[in-house]
């Protein structure tokens, strides 16, 4: 019998986050949120037709804040 190649899962991945969905978390503007990626400071994933939609990982979104939080 021959085995399949491994294959990465997305078993139990946590959803993607949306601009507005990190302002409500970090209690701030989505501007600010979008200055944070024009920035570099907030790492994001384009989505849809030419990337024109934005979404943070969890990760992505918790690593900015132990940044911004000085690690708190």
């Amino acid at each position: 019998m021959a085995k399949t190649p491994n294959k990465p899962t997305l078993h139990h991945a946590q959803p993607l986050m949306t601009v507005k969905d990190v302002a409500r978390a970090d209690n701030v503007s989505e501007k600010t949120v979008r200055r944070a990626i024009s920035a570099g400071l907030l790492d994001v994933i384009r989505v849809g037709p030419g990337g024109r939609l934005i979404r943070i990982s969890p990760a992505a979104h918790a690593a900015y804040r132990m940044v911004q939080t000085g690690g708190y």
